[in-house]
Protein backbone atom coordinates (compact mmCIF):
# COMPACT_ATOMS: atom_id res chain seq x y z
CA UNK A 1 0.00 0.00 0.00
CA UNK A 2 1.03 3.56 -0.74
CA UNK A 3 0.41 6.52 1.47
CA UNK A 4 -0.04 10.30 0.41
CA UNK A 5 0.35 12.94 2.61
CA UNK A 6 0.03 16.33 0.93
CA UNK A 7 0.01 19.30 2.35
CA UNK A 8 -1.61 22.42 0.56
CA UNK A 9 -1.45 26.17 1.36
CA UNK A 10 -3.74 28.26 -0.40
CA UNK A 11 -3.46 31.71 -1.33
CA UNK A 12 -4.60 34.07 1.80
CA UNK A 13 -8.26 33.40 2.20
CA UNK A 14 -8.51 31.10 -0.24
CA UNK A 15 -8.58 27.57 1.54
CA UNK A 16 -12.60 27.61 1.59
CA UNK A 17 -12.74 27.93 -1.87
CA UNK A 18 -10.03 25.75 -2.69
CA UNK A 19 -11.44 22.99 -0.36
CA UNK A 20 -15.09 23.54 -1.94
CA UNK A 21 -13.25 22.75 -5.61
CA UNK A 22 -11.20 19.54 -3.88
CA UNK A 23 -14.73 18.29 -2.71
CA UNK A 24 -16.24 18.69 -6.15
CA UNK A 25 -13.51 15.81 -7.57
CA UNK A 26 -12.88 13.77 -4.21
CA UNK A 27 -16.28 11.40 -5.62
CA UNK A 28 -14.66 10.74 -9.04
CA UNK A 29 -10.70 10.00 -7.64
CA UNK A 30 -12.84 8.11 -4.52
CA UNK A 31 -14.09 5.90 -7.27
CA UNK A 32 -10.86 5.45 -9.37
CA UNK A 33 -9.42 1.59 -9.16
CA UNK A 34 -6.49 1.29 -6.19
CA UNK A 35 -7.83 4.22 -4.38
CA UNK A 36 -8.53 2.77 -0.67
CA UNK A 37 -8.99 6.60 0.91
CA UNK A 38 -8.78 10.50 -0.39
CA UNK A 39 -9.79 12.88 2.39
CA UNK A 40 -9.31 16.38 3.09
CA UNK A 41 -8.04 17.34 6.66
CA UNK A 42 -8.20 20.63 8.56
CA UNK A 43 -5.99 21.85 12.02
CA UNK A 44 -8.01 20.60 15.27
CA UNK A 45 -7.35 23.50 17.18
CA UNK A 46 -8.44 23.14 21.03
CA UNK A 47 -4.45 20.73 22.19
CA UNK A 48 -2.46 22.92 23.83
CA UNK A 49 1.51 23.01 23.58
CA UNK A 50 1.35 19.47 22.07
CA UNK A 51 -0.14 20.61 19.18
CA UNK A 52 1.97 22.53 15.71
CA UNK A 53 -1.10 24.15 14.01
CA UNK A 54 -1.11 23.98 10.44
CA UNK A 55 -2.63 27.57 10.20
CA UNK A 56 -6.05 28.98 8.44
CA UNK A 57 -4.56 29.12 4.79
CA UNK A 58 -3.50 25.24 4.77
CA UNK A 59 -5.01 22.13 4.06
CA UNK A 60 -4.20 18.25 3.89
CA UNK A 61 -4.93 15.73 1.80
CA UNK A 62 -4.49 12.26 3.23
CA UNK A 63 -4.69 9.63 0.28
CA UNK A 64 -3.84 5.43 0.36
CA UNK A 65 -3.36 3.57 -3.24
CA UNK A 66 -3.71 0.00 -3.11
CA UNK A 67 0.13 0.30 -5.58
CA UNK A 68 2.58 2.35 -7.95
CA UNK A 69 0.94 1.45 -10.97
CA UNK A 70 -2.82 3.06 -9.56
CA UNK A 71 -1.24 6.30 -8.00
CA UNK A 72 0.66 6.78 -11.47
CA UNK A 73 -2.73 6.59 -13.33
CA UNK A 74 -4.52 9.03 -10.77
CA UNK A 75 -2.07 11.60 -11.23
CA UNK A 76 -2.87 11.22 -15.23
CA UNK A 77 -6.81 11.10 -14.54
CA UNK A 78 -8.78 13.99 -16.73
CA UNK A 79 -10.39 14.70 -13.22
CA UNK A 80 -7.38 15.12 -11.76
CA UNK A 81 -5.99 18.05 -15.01
CA UNK A 82 -8.96 19.85 -14.28
CA UNK A 83 -8.47 19.91 -10.63
CA UNK A 84 -4.78 21.00 -10.99
CA UNK A 85 -6.22 23.71 -14.09
CA UNK A 86 -9.12 25.11 -11.35
CA UNK A 87 -6.86 25.66 -8.55
CA UNK A 88 -3.96 27.46 -10.75
CA UNK A 89 -2.95 30.65 -9.27
CA UNK A 90 -4.80 30.02 -5.93
CA UNK A 91 -2.51 27.76 -4.15
CA UNK A 92 0.97 29.15 -2.94
CA UNK A 93 2.93 26.20 -1.85
CA UNK A 94 2.40 22.31 -1.71
CA UNK A 95 4.25 19.26 -0.27
CA UNK A 96 3.54 16.06 -0.89
CA UNK A 97 4.93 12.72 0.46
CA UNK A 98 4.75 9.34 -1.50
CA UNK A 99 5.16 6.99 1.27
CA UNK A 100 5.18 2.92 2.05
CA UNK A 101 4.86 0.68 5.34
CA UNK A 102 8.08 -0.45 6.54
Amino acid sequence: MIQVVATLVTKPGLRTEVLNVFQETAPAVRAESGCIEYAAFVDLAGFGAAQTLYGDDTFVVIEKWSDADELRAHARAPHMVALVAKLKGRIASQTIHILTAV
